[in-house]
């Protein structure tokens, strides 16, 4: 099974991380809001930023790893792919 990291854009401007095997259903998820506590309340998201396929294991690693940065670090993230 192929696992990706990915990054929301949240209504309020702040950026949320998490980690799914399906991109589009798990977006889907968040703007209906019943994919995290955080974004429920910061709705409609949209998609910014996501991995290529990762295990399950290196998706859980780099999420780790980007919830870490700084809020700039992870804009760079979000504005280099469009």
């Amino acid at each position: 099974m192929c696992w990706r990291v990915y990054l929301l854009r949240c209504s309020d401007n702040s950026l949320y991380c998490g980690v799914t095997t399906d991109i589009e259903r798990r977006l889907s998820e968040h703007n209906l809001g019943v994919g995290s506590r955080y974004t429920r309340t910061r709705l409609p998201v949209r998609l910014v930023w996501s991995s290529g396929e990762l295990t399950k294991s290196e998706a859980f690693k780099e999420e780790y790893r980007i919830k870490r940065l700084s809020k700039v670090m992870k804009e760079e993230m979000s504005s280099s792919v469009g």
